[in-house]
């Protein structure tokens, strides 16, 4: 199990690794997390990206420093996207004429007024 979760990793770090070095640029991080299906926020991942060694000047993260991190938080599950049905109950909270989608104009004024 851990060597292929190490395997998944890997692949997903190698997308994103442009030259074939073993080093992103730090900013791709959350992209890659989140390409492996765990959704942080932002605090979240730059919480993450403290427990990385990030080489400086230029702000790169090496693979063998990423996998560790990354392999435990797969192994604990965290960071998981939300349930299907939790997000269709929202988004039937916001249909409020039951018509099976929302308006962009419903959905600014909900994201921004309520």
């Amino acid at each position: 199990l851990v060597a292929e979760i190490e395997k998944k990793i890997t692949e997903a770090f190698e997308v994103f690794d442009r030259e074939s070095n073993k080093t992103v640029d730090v900013r791709e991080i959350g992209c890659i997390i989140r390409s492996l299906g765990c959704f942080p926020n932002e605090a979240e991942v730059q919480e993450l990206l403290s427990k990385i060694e990030v080489e400086e000047p230029g702000g790169f993260v090496h693979l063998e420093q990423f996998l560790p991190v990354m392999r435990e938080v797969l192994l604990e599950r965290r960071f998981r996207p939300i349930p299907e049905d939790v997000i269709l109950h929202a988004f039937e909270a916001l249909d409020e004429n039951k018509c099976g989608y929302i308006t962009k104009e419903d959905l600014v004024k909900h994201l921004t007024e309520e």
